[in-house]
């Protein structure tokens, strides 16, 4: 099942997890995106990773960690998450209002694009 989270309550639902797993916010969005406005790991882990590499980085990610999917507004986060489940990835949430919303709840010093 993949949960929605939007960025202000993404702290508990990284409380939530299992005890000794760090989480990770997966950004999905292209290196551009990045360059433009990023956010900053506390609490958890950060990784890159676009959406179109995915599949041949998969090998990457941990299925077993709760992983937060995160892109600008929420949609292609979503895809990648469902790809996740569909890998077996089980603890799985997306962002909702991508890093948009992060700048709103989270940390206006966040650009907007």
């Amino acid at each position: 099942m993949i949960d929605h989270v939007r960025p202000a309550q993404l702290s508990a639902w990284f409380a939530s997890a299992p005890e000794g797993s760090q989480p990770l916010v997966l950004d999905v969005r292209e290196p551009w995106e990045l360059q433009t406005a990023s956010v900053r790991a506390d609490g958890f882990e950060l990784l890159a990773i676009p959406m179109g590499e995915l599949s041949g980085r998969l090998a990457e990610l941990d299925p077993t960690r709760s992983v937060a999917c995160l892109c600008h507004h929420g949609a292609r986060s979503l895809r990648v998450a469902a790809f996740l489940e569909h890998h077996g990835f089980e603890r799985l949430a997306n962002i909702s209002g991508g890093i948009d919303a992060w700048s709103h709840e989270n940390d206006p010093t966040v650009p907007r694009y």
